[in-house]
Order: C-alpha cells, then sequence, then structure tokens
C-alpha cells in the first residue's frame, strides 16, 4: 500500500517545514513495526519549494491471517475459500491497514501536535494526497461525495481489470489525487479525513470492530462528520454495518450538531434587548435573569462543587467563577467547539494557578452514565432537554439523577405558554430551530414530578423573568432536591429569592 503527502512553499513557509509538522526527518528513511507487516516513511523529493512525504506499508498476508482476525471472512459471514486468505488485494489497495498505519506513524500530526513548529500545526496548508491504488465500492460518485464536502478538489483516474483486455473494463478500483488550496485545512483535518474514509471506501475492516471504535470515529470526525452530508453512509461502513454501534454514533453525533448549531454568537445572547431608545431603560436579557437564578438556587442551596451539564461557550461557568462560594466548577459539552469557545473566555491559558484550580472543562454526552459526574453538589441543565428527542430524555434521567446523583438538580427550560408574548416569533414556531419540543408548564411540571418520585427527589418549581398572570413565565425553573423520603414534595414559587423580575 502506498500514499503520499504533498505540500509547497515559500522562504517565509518553506515546504521542508512538513518534516516537522509529521514529525519524521526528510533526510531518513524510517521504517516501523505494525502488527500486519513494515511501515516506512521517506520523502522522495525535498526543498523549500516542494516537499513529498510517502508511506509505504508492506503488509505480510500471513501474519494478517494467523492473527486469527480478517481472516478472510466475506460480508455476509461465510469463510471464502482458503487460499483467499492469502491471495487477495490486502497487500496492493488502501484500506483499513493503511488508514491504522497512518495513526500509529502520525499519531502527533493527526492530534495536531508539533512541538518544533507550534504556530504551524494550526496553519492550513496546501496540500495533495495522491493514492495510486483505492478500492472504491460505491465508485467514483461516492469518492466525491464523501471527500468534495470536506474541502477538498477530487481528481479519479479508474485502474483497468487488464490493459491488455479492455473490453473487460474497469476495476473497482481507482488512483486518487485530492488538492486543496492554502486557507482549507490543516495536515491535522487532512489525515483524520483519510483515516476516517480510507477504511469506509474498502467497506471491508480487516479486524473486529469493538464498540471503542465509535470514540475512534468520533474524535478522528470531530469537527467535520456531524454536519457530512454522507454521515450514515461514513458512519455505517465505518462500523462494519454494526447496528447497535452505528445508532450509538449517530445519537451521539446529533448531540453535537445540535450543540454546534446552538452556538450562536455569544455577545448577540448575552447582550439581546428589545430595541428602544437612549433615554428608554432597557430591559435586562432573559440569559442574564436566568443565570441570576441559577446562582440563587445554588447558593440557597448551599451547593459549592457544582456541574454546568450542556455548558455551551460557558457564560454560565464565568458567573460561577466570579462567587467564591462555589469551589469547584466543571463545565461539560458534547461539542469540543463549544469547549474551546469556553476555555478563550474563561481565558484558562493564562488564568492564576489558585483559579484555575477551581474550573475544569471536558467533552462528555448527557444519553451516557459518566462516573466522572458523580460527586458534586448541584448540576445544572439550563436551556438542555428541549434540544433532546423526547425518547432521549429517559437516558439523560438516569445518568444525572440515577448515576450522578448530585444532591441539588437545577433544570431550566422555556414555557411555551410565554410564546405568544413575544412579538418578532410567528404563530406556533418554538423559539429556536433546533428546540425539539417546548413545554407547557402542565407538561413540566408532570415531567420533573415523575423524575422527582421516581428517584427520590423533591421538587420545587420558580418562575424565571416576567411571571405573567395569563400565561407565566418566559423560563420555568425546576429546583430538585434529594429527600430522605420516597414522596415528593412539589412547591410552586411565585418569585425566587434574590431573582430580579423583568
Amino acid at each position: 500500500m502506498f500514499l503520499t503527502i504533498s505540500t509547497s512553499g515559500s522562504p517565509d513557509r518553506p515546504a521542508t517545514d512538513l518534516g516537522f509538522l509529521l514529525h519524521k526527518h526528510p533526510d531518513k528513511a524510517q521504517p516501523f513495526s505494525t502488527s500486519y507487516g513494515t511501515a516506512h516513511v521517506f520523502y522522495p523529493e525535498v526543498s523549500e519549494a516542494r516537499c513529498t512525504a510517502a508511506l509505504l506499508l508492506e503488509v505480510d498476508p500471513v501474519a494478517l491471517v494467523r492473527r486469527g482476525k480478517g481472516k478472510g471472512k466475506g460480508r455476509g459471514g461465510a469463510p471464502d475459500a482458503a487460499l483467499a486468505q492469502y491471495v487477495n488485494d490486502r497487500p496492493y489497495a488502501a484500506s483499513s491497514l493503511l488508514a491504522v498505519a497512518l495513526s500509529a506513524v502520525f499519531s502527533s500530526a493527526m492530534r495536531g501536535v508539533c512541538n518544533a513548529r507550534p504556530e504551524r500545526a494550526g496553519q492550513p496548508l496546501p496540500l495533495r494526497i495522491e493514492v495510486p491504488a483505492l478500492p472504491a465500492r460505491g465508485g467514483a460518485a461516492l469518492v466525491r461525495k464523501l471527500f468534495e464536502p470536506l474541502g477538498w478538489t477530487v481528481t479519479l483516474t479508474p485502474v483497468v481489470l487488464d490493459e491488455r483486455f479492455p473490453e473487460w473494463g474497469e476495476s473497482r478500483y481507482v488512483h486518487l489525487v485530492l488538492d486543496v488550496p492554502d486557507g482549507k485545512l490543516t495536515l491535522s483535518q487532512a489525515l483524520r479525513h483519510l483515516y476516517v474514509l480510507l477504511p469506509v471506501l474498502d467497506d471491508a475492516k480487516h479486524y473486529w470492530v469493538s464498540p471503542d471504535e465509535v470514540d475512534k470515529l468520533l474524535r478522528a470526525g470531530e469537527g467535520w462528520l456531524a454536519g457530512h452530508p454522507e454521515q450514515k453512509v461514513i458512519t455505517s461502513r465505518y462500523l462494519s454495518r454494526r447496528w447497535s454501534l452505528t445508532r450509538e454514533a449517530t445519537e451521539r453525533l446529533e448531540l453535537v450538531r445540535l450543540a454546534d448549531a446552538d452556538d450562536t454568537d455569544v455577545e448577540e445572547i448575552d447582550n439581546a434587548v428589545d430595541e428602544e431608545s437612549d433615554t428608554e431603560e432597557k430591559p435586562v436579557p432573559l440569559a442574564v435573569l436566568r443565570r441570576e437564578a441559577i446562582l440563587a438556587a445554588l447558593a440557597s442551596a448551599g451547593a459549592g462543587r457544582v456541574l454546568d451539564l450542556g455548558c455551551g461557550q460557558g457564560q454560565l461557568v464565568q458567573a460561577l467563577l466570579k462567587d467564591t462560594r462555589f469551589t469547584e466548577i466543571a463545565g461539560v459539552d458534547v461539542s469540543m467547539r463549544a469547549l474551546t469557545i469556553a476555555s478563550r473566555r474563561l481565558k484558562l491559558d493564562r488564568m492564576g494557578e489558585r483559579q484555575a484550580e477551581r474550573v475544569k472543562l471536558f467533552q462528555g454526552s448527557l444519553a451516557y452514565t459518566d462516573k466522572r459526574l458523580k460527586g458534586y453538589d448541584a448540576a445544572v441543565l439550563s436551556e438542555v432537554i428541549e434540544h433532546l428527542d423526547v425518547e432521549q430524555l429517559p437516558a439523560l434521567e438516569y445518568a444525572v439523577f440515577g448515576s450522578a446523583r448530585p444532591r441539588t438538580v437545577l433544570v431550566t427550560t422555556p414555557n411555551v405558554e410565554y410564546n405568544v408574548r413575544w412579538e418578532t416569533l410567528p404563530a406556533g414556531h418554538v423559539r429556536h430551530g433546533d428546540h425539539r419540543f417546548e413545554w407547557t408548564r402542565a407538561e413540566f411540571r408532570a415531567w420533573a414530578g415523575e423524575v422527582a418520585e421516581r428517584h427520590g427527589y423533591g421538587v420545587e418549581f420558580v418562575p424565571v423573568g416576567d411571571d405573567d398572570p395569563e400565561v407565566g413565565p418566559p423560563t420555568q425553573m425546576a429546583v430538585f432536591t434529594q429527600n430522605d423520603k420516597s414522596d415528593t414534595r412539589v412547591q410552586d414559587h411565585k418569585t425566587a429569592k434574590g431573582v430580579r423580575a423583568a
């Protein structure tokens, strides 16, 4: 198997930086042992103007069979002829074997790590990737559908079955050239595209696909897979059409998509106000009122260690950090993009040591139990539940109330009854395009009461914003508190102590 990566450069940005980015010296030909043979890295051309790195993978068919995985099983599970285990296209055509070698040999480059040239690791490069023999189950059309949405220019040359007999037609293999101009992709992004899409096109992984392949797929697909138009094909083929794993990957990618869709401009969210004249007092934004209500409820509960579940871009985490009563704050979100923005907002890289010890951000999905969520005094789900399908709420419920079990849980969500008061919101529309539902006060109380009863919590309801006598407040908040009795307490508060009404 053979693959080349080329880039062009200039005196101020020499192409030879490719050697630093790949962590492989251009003056050396380096071999790397793998479970299936030997991978070689060498540079056919090296200059400031152009540099090419080549990866050659020598596959040992006998070693591949002896590992006991990928023993020539057909896609339906029936064994191929015994000879086919040794005589096949595996040593020659790009496949999951080459993807694994890419990950092993260029692991630092895939992560975007370059200690020698850190500023270059995050910069887009003019790149050309060439794969002389690539299986393309689905044909040239599928190759284009997979790569072109990611910014690549695709050039395909079909490989004929036999040049001596042109009437036999074309094989399922193509000679693939991918080009991307400067300013489009980083080397890390390019390698992650190849890591996922090479085995997708081959559609026949050489190893047993275990549940941890979902995590590998989501790590490599971060930033591009959730919004890819061929996401279903990619996840299904990458996970060898294992239905349960494909469903899990699809659900997690949907959470990522919803989180990214909510990443609207931070300042617009924080400072959104009705257009008023300068002489009139501007109303306090609902987002600010919501944070004040949450802070007041947490202080009233005596919480010191707080989880912000679905923290988004870190507005609430930032507010919590300003109050010394909160000794430890953890922001959790499924979107790495949102966490990156939150990190910049909080200036974590410039934060003092003592302050930095109080906060941490990590990626996580509320659709699954997570031991990292245990041991906190309180958890906040602020404007989160309405972004999930109703069918997903039981999973979130168990992850938070059944597994993590903080002493206090705060849940805020829009009150759909109040929507008639928004003059700019058309009748029958929800407040955000990605809201899967918006509940009435009765619906929210019914759900919260059932959750409290199932998990041994009491629950109180607090209005946030102007509590309209006809339609209620714009935001409704449930305050769950663990109790020692199985019976739940359901109380309705007209106002929250320390919460300012709009």
